[in-house]
């Protein structure tokens, strides 16, 4: 099935013409990307706008959760810059304007788009249930970002969803197809079907820098494993959170995340410290 799937991947680049595949700055992983990353950015910026205009944004002047999703990600970003800053590649960063806001929704979710437009809907809180724990959450979804997972499973899926010839009409053109795998990508909507799962490279990669730009923001990245155990208990009934719709299952992450962490640890060191 892999094997056929990735012939028709490259059967439809070949016969659009557009270059397929650029190597990641810091995962250094060759991905498909068949979408220009400032485009992508330009259409995630219009359908957050859409977003916040549909769903209650929470005033970080009237809520101290609201305030606390602005606090943890202005850190995350602060070490963001400084982590790319050390590697000589800020200018990856380019084209992202940040921006953190709380929704109020039961959903037990959050999610970042390409350009850096940061959700966290209110039914995450009660799971997070710290500061720690929401900044390994958020710093998980800003490395997916980061990482244009997003582009590389919206190629994918458009290949799939619009074959070969009509391909790089949808790009050009951002038509309404191109906009519906970009939501799909995301899981922002209802009207979009399901949501496009990220690999397993994806996830072990968010995973690993999520706790990396953590640690760094001075969070300690521990909080991830008494997290993940919690929504593990969360996703006991019939239908899982939605944040976990796309993810590996619980006890394979945990296990990842116990790999992970001396890594994240070197990292880290407490604010005022």
């Amino acid at each position: 099935m892999k094997q056929t799937m990735h012939k028709v991947i490259i059967a439809a680049v070949l016969a659009t013409g557009i270059t397929s595949c650029s190597q990641n700055a810091i995962t250094g992983r060759k991905q498909l990307s068949l979408f220009n990353e400032a485009d992508i950015q330009s259409m995630a910026a219009q359908q957050y706008q859409q977003f916040l205009s549909q769903n209650k944004v929470v005033s970080s002047s009237a809520s101290k959760d609201a305030e606390m999703v602005r606090r943890v990600g202005a850190r995350l970003v602060a070490a963001i810059n400084q982590y790319y800053a050390t590697k000589g590649l800020t200018q990856e960063l380019e084209g992202y304007k940040w921006e953190y806001n709380l929704v109020d929704s039961k959903e037990v979710n959050a999610w970042c788009m390409p350009g850096g437009k940061i959700v966290v809907y209110t039914g995450l809180l009660p799971i997070t249930q710290n500061e720690a724990a929401l900044a390994v959450v958020v710093g998980h979804e800003i490395a997916h970002a980061l990482a244009k997972h997003g582009n590389e499973r919206m190629s994918q899926a458009t290949v799939q969803q619009l074959g070969g010839q009509a391909l790089s009409v949808a790009i050009a053109n951002k038509s309404a197809a191109a906009q519906n795998v970009l939501l799909s990508a995301y899981g922002i909507g209802s009207n979009v079907g399901a949501l496009l799962p990220f690999s397993r490279k994806q996830e072990l990669e968010a995973d690993r820098y999520g706790l990396i730009f953590s640690a760094m923001a001075g969070y300690n990245p521990q909080e991830a494993i008494p997290l993940w155990e919690r929504m593990k208990a969360a996703s006991g009934g019939s239908k899982p959170p939605e944040i976990l719709s796309t993810h590996p299952a619980e006890d394979t992450r945990i296990a990842r995340l116990r790999e992970l962490m001396p890594e994240a640890l070197q990292y880290y060191k407490p604010v005022g410290k």
